[in-house]
């Protein structure tokens, strides 16, 4: 270590010792242990062990110091710089210049960092004072200036269909909304405003509009609804009129149609309270941001990267200000997703729900390699995406899997006589079909393709514990997918009484699945290969292991089975369906005891699309499920 180094190095212990009697170290310590005060000052805005000289050699209060650093740092004042000395001071006479290395932490997380000098003057015994001016905190920065922040947003990047075509882009929408000056009638208003909205099949709860109306200011901006608009225009006669009603022109981040995917997407909106608060300060009132679906779960790679400029600010005598670039870093764009969705198939099956006022949801994917088509939810396209993440009882639609367990286990054949009596009884449970139906002893296929309860609950045993988990892991249920966004699999029970075992054989207990998980079966049963179901291809997650080969004998019974269900069973009216021949199964399913309501199913396959149709509460599932099942198909043709 050098003498000049020892001597500074002491002279630091000395100041530390005598800090709450001196107001600077004196010439023999050097001017370090003055510029370490200044800078641990400078950033604590305490000052007050710290002498300070203006540029003409006058002495300024350290009060004042503090006061002018606090204005020079402007809208970064909150968050005071990382000050690092940059090297030895260099004196010269009675001066010293020390390099200073500033790093200032910007709203938006990015970091702005430049190197300054830092003057000192020795004053004889009272030692190094600091020689203050503007110039210490930035050189470019005078008297009166201040530093600003300036933030730039990003483009947010669109969600893509599998041909790589934009579905979410800038589409023009008019904010509807009510100014409380101009209301004269707020009731009457409100219950107008209900019919309208309702009259294009739009939901909007309006029960705080009354005290959203008396709590803002007379001329507010009242927000009810943003709508495309087209759909604007077709109740624009009934509400522009209304007295009370403003509306705003903006562009937002929309699909085709509102229900288009619409729980699967999600939906880009002006950033909420809630996301302010715990944003950290990455969000400002204003931003965009995706609520629920993939726009939820990909917002930072699709919102990107803001961008941020810090300037000086300065005021004329007028008040007005001008901004003089510093630093610049240039917002960075988003990242678009692009999914396995196909447009023709995602309207067909958000036209075959249109109707639906119960929830209810329509999956499609592609056979031969589990690509996700359409991901319909209702009504008006859900809030939930209840197709990849219900957990329901498939009811009869379950059979498909039991079968192929049976046929595994060669517990039956098609062809194998299996009585159908109208009620059964297992362990003290009573079970029956649908309808109270009772078909006698009618070969397997028959059971299957009209749904017999009661013979599969009477072979239920040949299944034994697990033999119905095994079949249904085969198909890809209850497996560990990974699609980038929730889905559930599926849990198929297993043990249990002899009683559980047989409600399970045909859907119920404690079996549940999703609609995605039922189309992955119906389509490793077409295609004779379970894919994992795939929504993402990019960012592309991981594919799960496939299960073990499935028998192509078995396979095959299977479908003639599944054909028959549509040619002489519960699903004949899908039998003139134009296109390939459809296969498929109704599922009616219990889902709660003492409870009449059930839940209605269809699932199946045309070609190379395989789909599940679920409607919560909708009855038998040839008479809800399969007629929308009829819609989508016929969409599709």
């Amino acid at each position: 270590m050098t003498r000049t180094a020892l001597r500074l190095r002491a002279g630091v212990t000395v100041c530390a010792l005598l800090a709450g009697a001196l107001t600077g170290c004196s010439s023999d310590d050097g001017p370090a242990p003055t510029l370490q005060a200044f800078l641990d000052g400078w950033r604590s805005s305490k000052l007050d062990q710290v002498g300070f000289v203006g540029a003409d050699g006058t002495r300024v209060p350290a009060a004042q110091v503090v006061t002018e650093l606090r204005g020079l740092s402007g809208e970064l004042v909150d968050t005071p710089p990382e000050l690092k000395p940059a090297g030895e001071p260099q004196i010269v006479g009675d001066v010293a210049t020390s390099p200073v290395d500033v790093t200032w932490n910007l709203p938006g997380g990015g970091r702005w960092a430049y190197r300054t000098d830092v003057r000192l003057q020795e004053a004889g015994d009272d030692g190094w004072r600091v020689v203050w001016e503007p110039a210490v905190v930035h050189a470019d920065l005078a008297a009166g200036d201040r530093l600003g922040v300036r933030r730039v947003t990003a483009d947010r990047a669109t969600v893509l269909d599998a041909a790589g075509a934009p579905i979410v882009t800038g589409r023009p929408v008019v904010v509807v909304g009510v100014e409380p000056q101009r209301v004269t009638d707020l009731p009457r208003l409100t219950k107008d405003l209900q019919a309208a909205f309702a009259s294009i099949r739009v939901s909007v709860d309006l029960s705080t509009l009354a005290q959203r109306v008396k709590d803002a200011q007379p001329t507010a901006f009242v927000d009810l609804i943003s709508l495309r608009r087209p759909d604007f225009e077709r109740i624009e006669a009934r509400i522009r009129p209304l007295k009370g009603t403003v509306f705003r022109d903006e562009t937002r981040q929309l699909a085709p149609t509102r229900p288009f995917a619409r729980a699967l997407l999600g939906t880009v909106d002006q950033a909420t309270k809630e996301d302010l608060e715990t944003s950290n300060g990455a969000l400002v009132a204003g931003d965009l941001v995706g609520h629920g679906g993939l726009q939820q779960r990909y917002d930072q790679r699709l919102r990107g990267t803001v961008g941020e400029s810090v300037v000086i600010v300065q005021e004329a005598p007028d008040g007005t200000t001008t901004d003089t670039p510093l630093y610049q870093a240039p917002p960075q764009p988003g990242q678009p997703l692009k999914t396995t969705l196909d447009p023709a198939v995602q309207n067909a099956a958000d036209a075959a729900l249109a109707g639906e006022r119960r929830r209810s949801a329509l999956v499609a994917l592609r056979v031969t390699d589990g690509a996700v088509l359409a991901a319909a939810n209702g009504p008006d396209g859900g809030t939930e995406n209840l197709a990849f993440t219900a957990r329901v009882s498939p009811g009869s639609t379950f059979k498909v899997v039991s079968t192929l367990g049976l046929l595994t286990a060669g517990a039956v054949t098609p062809a194998t006589p299996v009585p159908c009596p109208k009620t059964i009884t297992v362990d003290g449970a009573v079970f029956k079909n649908s309808g109270d139906a009772s078909l006698g002893r009618v070969p397997f296929r028959t059971d299957f393709a009209e749904s017999c309860n009661t013979a599969f609950a009477a072979l239920a045993p040949k299944l034994g514990a697990d033999g119905l988990a095994r079949a249904g892991a085969g198909l890809g249920i209850g497996g560990q997918w990974e699609l980038g966004i929730d889905a559930f699999s599926g849990n198929v029970a297993t043990g249990g009484s002899a009683a559980e075992q047989a409600a399970a054989a045909f859907g119920q207990g404690q079996t549940v699945v999703s609609p995605l998980a039922m189309a992955g079966a119906v389509a490793a049963v077409a295609g004779g290969a379970w894919h994992q179901p795939k929504v993402l291809l990019d960012p592309a997650p991981a594919a799960a292991p496939a299960p073990g080969p499935l028998d192509a004998g078995h396979l095959e019974s299977l479908r003639a089975m599944m054909r028959e269900v549509v040619t002489t069973g519960t699903a004949t009216a899908l039998e003139d369906v134009p296109g390939e021949p459809v296969h498929g199964k109704t599922g009616t399913a219990e889902f709660e005891t003492g409870n009449t309501e059930t839940h209605a199913w269809f699932v199946g396959w045309q070609g190379d699309v395989a789909f599940a149709v679920f409607v919560e509460k909708g009855g038998a599932g040839a008479d809800a499920a399969v007629p929308i099942t009829e819609k989508f198909l016929r969409g599709l043709a």
